[in-house]
Formats: structure tokens, sequence, C-alpha cells
């Protein structure tokens, strides 16, 4: 789709745990909040992260968040009975020089 925009609205629930998301945040500056928007980006990138995924299945995105930045964020899917799934944020950082590579040589 040359010369084409691509959206995708996603109006999923998120949850994390609030003192992660500070300890996140002091470490990486990139609050949990901001790391949500990467859910929206229709070009972000998706894929497992099988090296921490003992206790349960993690997976990874890496997205241009609302603020212009590409993120890396950790997560879990998860579903409490019958409800809509939540996305649990587990980590967030600014994608490294190799992973924004990536998202840009994919999203494209």
């Amino acid at each position: 789709m040359q010369g084409g925009a691509r959206y995708c609205i996603y109006t999923g629930v998120f949850s994390w745990d609030a003192r992660k998301a500070i300890a996140n945040f002091e470490k990486h500056r990139i609050s949990f909040e901001e790391a949500a928007t990467i859910f929206g980006d229709a070009n972000a990138l998706d894929g497992s992260d099988e090296e921490h995924s003992a206790d349960e299945h993690r997976r990874q995105r890496i997205g241009r968040s609302v603020a212009g930045r590409i993120v890396y964020v950790v997560y879990t899917v998860r579903r409490v009975d019958h409800e809509k799934e939540t996305i649990r944020i587990i980590s967030a950082r600014q994608a490294s020089r190799r992973e924004r590579a990536a998202y840009s040589r994919l999203s494209d």
C-alpha cells in the first residue's frame, strides 16, 4: 500500500502492577500508559518472548507510541472467566537500535 495510511483502533482492556509501572518509568522513562498506545499501531511487530515465558505465555511488541517513540513492550494476555481479554503490561522501554531498524524495515 504505497502512499497510503493504515490505522488500527484497539479498544482492549489493559492492566499492570502499579509498583512495577513506577519502577519501570524510573528506569526507562516510558510509562505503561504510553506503552499501551502502541497497540493502536497497525504497523507494530508482535512475537513470543520464549526466553521469559516459564510461568505464563509472554509476548513482545514493538510499535510507535502516541508520543512518536518506538517502544518495546513485554506483555501477556489474560482472560478472566468469559470476559474480554486483558493485556497485562509487564515492562516497557525504548526500542534498541536493532529493534527500531526491524520496525522500520518491516512496517513500511
